[in-house]
């Protein structure tokens, strides 16, 4: 007696091969994905602080910025603090990191916060974001092809003192500076402006930057 030979759906079996086949393929891609997370993702690290003010340096500074820093650690580590140039270089540091965005890893990655008024931080962070970073794409792993400024130097000069009103609060002997900013590349970027400098406890920070020069 002859037994009967089943008949092979194939449709069946294509369906199965081309979902084992998605199914593959999406787990491959998980792995590709979280193996390129913790490999690629780029980290920012901090390689110099001068703590006693919660300054801090971070790996992919440019040398002109590095080099800033150094004269400040020791200008801060002197007994008696020349207010002169202290004021002088928070302000050169302010502009060169803020302009400087090429190495910044998105756009929520502010420069030259820690030299903003403590009390302004939240909302220099949101202006610049929508401002200026509105427009810088992620580099979290990397990958960016992006053409952003490089800061080649800034230059000061100290305008006035003078008194400066902030909430409750006035600073009779604030700082005005101008500042010129060169680029490495001109990309239309600003270039000048004025910065605003007060006192608040032991530190110099920014409470007002302007795109037009100040005059005593």
């Amino acid at each position: 007696m002859k037994t009967k030979k089943r008949k092979i759906n194939v449709k069946r079996v294509l369906i199965l091969i081309i979902l084992l086949v998605l199914i593959v393929a999406g787990v491959v891609l998980g792995i590709n994905k979280l193996t390129k997370g913790k490999e690629k993702t780029k980290e920012i690290k901090e390689v110099a602080s001068i703590d006693a003010y919660g300054y801090t340096l971070r790996e992919d500074a440019t040398k002109y910025y590095k080099g800033l820093f150094q004269k400040l650690e020791k200008v801060l580590n002197e007994k008696e603090i020349d207010e002169e140039e202290y004021s002088s270089l928070v302000a050169q540091m302010f502009i060169a990191d803020f302009f400087n965005l090429d190495n910044k890893i998105s756009k929520n990655d502010v420069g030259g916060k820690q030299f903003v008024y403590s009390n302004y931080q939240s909302d220099f962070e949101k202006f610049a974001m929508e401002a200026i970073y509105k427009s810088v794409e992620s580099n979290v792993y990397g990958e960016r092809n992006q053409e952003l400024p490089v800061v080649k130097e800034v230059e000061v000069s100290k305008v006035k003192n003078s008194s400066y009103k902030y909430g409750d609060n006035t600073d009779e002997n604030a700082y005005v500076y101008n500042f010129n900013i060169s680029y490495e590349e001109d990309m239309e970027y600003q270039t000048e402006g004025s910065l605003t400098l007060i006192h608040n406890r032991n530190k110099i920070e920014v409470a007002q930057m302007s795109e037009k020069s100040a005059s005593e």
